[in-house]
């Protein structure tokens, strides 16, 4: 495994970030990256999509929002969407996404992450429970609502 970055969206890498391959069973827990790329457009200034890259090889995705201003607690400093490449995943690349959007956080001075997701087998909750995320409530769409302290 080559060293890890990220690299900000961009018209070099958005193909290769579109068409990340989930295991099967996960695509029904996560949206495509496509609605991250539209939600990124129509909120520029809250949105921090980006690419996880291996060496020059596209494996993973993740899209922060950071909007301290937002109504709704769990939106201000959160992970909106997060896809890492099924070839990829065990290698500790969720986790160095995680921690540099957490870093990304904490440079803006917030004080803590937030994620929902969807309960199931094949769901990301395991991972983000073994990442530090804790459960704080539920969505009224029975999705769990999780937070990391920084």
């Amino acid at each position: 495994m080559a060293e890890l970055r990220l690299e900000e969206l961009s018209a070099s890498n958005i193909v290769a970030a579109n068409t990340l391959t989930l295991k099967p069973g996960q695509e029904q827990f996560v949206a495509p990256v496509s609605h991250s790329i539209a939600e990124a457009y129509v909120n520029p200034s809250t949105a921090w999509p980006r690419v996880v890259l291996d060496g020059d090889e596209v494996v993973g995705f993740i899209m922060g929002n950071f909007d301290p201003d937002s109504p709704h607690d769990e939106f201000r400093g959160c992970i909106w969407r997060m896809n890492v490449a099924a070839t990829a995943q065990g290698r500790g690349i969720g986790r160095f996404a995680v921690t540099a959007l957490a870093d990304e956080a904490r440079s803006r001075g917030f004080d803590r992450l937030t994620v929902m997701f969807e309960p199931g087998d094949e769901g990301p909750e395991a991972f983000f429970l073994a990442v530090g995320f804790v459960p704080i409530g539920e969505t009224q769409f029975g999705e769990t609502i999780a937070a990391l302290t920084l």
